[in-house]
């Protein structure tokens, strides 16, 4: 990959970090058509930044790195997420309501929505992630509603008290929820406890909410619960999840869809 500017270099090798797990110097030199000495400099630099850990001969995630900026994600799985997306929108209907919370899954359920012609006629889109907001603000046939709240910087999610205040006055048909885990004995997870707890409004408000998550999400289990697996009417994930899990995942009473 000659020819990349340093941004494009730091910016993919914390990409790597979050699909691969680690950064080999030697391997990740040779990607980048550049010298080893070039790439440990990058990693000190982001090490620097408390954005990974160095190791001898590379680097790995550290303590905080599930807490890398959504933009450094988004690639992550990206084939099965356009799937379950598409799956997802095909649930919609003309004038419906639903919501969103902030993931990378849900971006391209956000994305997928313009596709479908049907939709064209009027849909409303509630979201506390401002990224998503941005993205289909520009769609005159989507009606975006987006609450007040505190912006955090790695999901682009708005959170807290004002947060709470306009979710709990509105009720979508339907929630599309992104989340980091799905286990049947633990439920439905995120690592943020503020997070969490906005997106447990969303759930309660909804009529009906529907996971939108990949397979390498089941069986993870994050820090903070938005809600039990019995509390979401189905689960879409991708054909990769193993027949054990899912399932586990139908024992507790949730229809679980393979996009």
């Amino acid at each position: 990959m000659p020819g990349v500017t340093r941004a494009e270099r730091l910016s993919t090798l914390l990409e790597m970090l979050v699909s691969d797990g680690r950064i080999d110097v030697e391997h990740s030199a040779a990607h980048f058509s550049v010298s080893a000495a070039t790439i440990r400099r990058d990693l000190d630099y982001l090490a620097d930044q408390q954005l990974l850990s160095r190791t001898h001969g590379g680097a790995v995630p550290n303590t905080t790195s599930y807490d890398l900026p959504l933009r450094y994600k988004s690639s992550s799985r990206g084939e099965a997420k356009l799937r379950i997306a598409e799956c997802a929108v095909s649930m919609l209907w003309p004038g419906c309501t639903l919501a969103l919370n902030g993931g990378t899954t849900t971006v391209e359920v956000a994305r997928a929505i313009p596709g479908s012609q049907a939709l064209h006629n009027g849909v409303t889109v509630v979201t506390n992630a401002i990224n998503i907001a941005t993205e289909l603000t520009v769609r005159p046939f989507i009606k975006i509603v987006v609450c007040g709240g505190v912006a955090r910087p790695q999901s682009y999610e708005l959170v807290g008290a004002l947060a709470t205040e306009t979710l709990g006055q509105l009720t979508p048909d339907i929630c599309f929820l992104g989340a980091i885990g799905v286990d049947a004995a633990a439920g439905i997870t995120t690592y943020d406890e503020a997070e969490a707890a906005i997106n447990r409004v969303m759930v309660t408000q909804a009529k009906r909410t529907v996971v939108v998550a990949d397979a390498s999400k089941l069986g993870h289990v994050g820090f903070s619960r938005i809600c039990h697996v019995n509390e979401v009417s189905a689960i879409i994930t991708d054909t990769s999840a193993t027949p054990e899990m899912v399932e586990t995942l139908q024992a507790r009473g949730v229809e679980v869809i393979l996009a």
